[in-house]
């Protein structure tokens, strides 16, 4: 059959794990991903040779995983002298035989060396395309000699869509400058416009003069932005902004003209 409703009557069960795994990875996307419910499969080491992987949920090429409670698997330990790179992966495999499909977290060992060490080899195949085998990358295991170090994430928190939702809701502010320029401030996501008609309340001519007023926090940029104001007649002036919402401003502007003001930059 080449077009099958698969949220229909059929009269017969005719509704499988791949039907259902290339649904949600057509909504959540094919790859690998952590979903924010439970503790988010967070881990620690219960013991040099044990890893702790906490409660959550996962999605593989589709195929949704659910971690009731804390599940441990066992590192071997490390030797003297040497360094080495684990991998604790969520493995998820398929009977060829029986159709049957599992998923567990299983560590793969590294190849011990002196020099700097490499992760192990893992199962990259995508179960979309039938694979019997895939690996989802949870957490890389650094050991140097017998010491397990800090363990490292390796996979991505998918939001949900009421987060999505909310950060492409634009939220405003206005902001009153020196010499009575002032500008308005839109965020969307992580993107800060700023944009207004200013008109400045007395003469002004710097090169560069820190303001008392600041940009407020939540509009703040992660390593700095600038607004232009524009006249026309020659009249300028600059904000240059600094992540903790300083304000320097410098230019070249007269009072009672009219000021075009604009800016973008990434919020912290």
């Amino acid at each position: 059959m080449t077009v099958e409703l698969i949220t229909g009557f059929a009269g017969t069960p005719h509704i499988g794990s791949d039907d259902i795994g290339a649904f949600q990875a057509g909504i959540v996307g094919p790859g690998d991903y952590a979903l924010a419910t439970g503790n988010q499969l967070k881990a620690t080491m219960s013991n040099a040779n044990t890893i702790a992987v906490q409660s959550g949920d996962a999605v593989l090429n589709g195929r949704h995983v659910h971690l009731t409670g804390t599940t441990t698997a066992t590192v071997q330990s490390g030797t003297q002298g040497q360094k080495r790179n684990d991998l604790a992966v969520l493995r998820y495999t398929k009977n060829t035989t029986t159709g049957v499909e599992t998923c567990s977290i299983v560590v793969l060992k590294g190849i011990p060396t002196t020099g700097t060490p490499a992760d192990p080899a893992h199962n990259t195949g995508s179960i979309l395309d039938g694979v019997a085998t895939h690996d989802m990358p949870l957490y890389r295991i650094p050991i140097n000699g017998i010491t397990v170090g800090t363990l490292v994430p390796l996979f991505n928190v998918l939001k949900p869509m009421k987060d999505v939702w909310d950060s492409l809701t634009p939220n405003s502010a206005t902001v009153q400058g020196p010499y009575g320029l002032s500008i308005k401030l839109s965020r969307i996501g992580k993107l800060i416009v700023a944009y207004q008609w200013a008109t400045p309340n007395a003469d002004f001519r710097s090169g560069g003069l820190t303001a008392v007023e600041k940009i407020p926090e939540g509009y703040r940029p992660l390593t700095g932005g600038c607004v232009i104001f524009n006249g026309n007649n020659g009249d300028y002036c600059n904000w240059k902004i600094k992540p903790d919402g300083s304000i320097i401003i410098s230019g070249n502007m007269h009072k009672g003209y009219i000021l075009t003001a604009v800016g973008v930059w990434i919020a912290a």
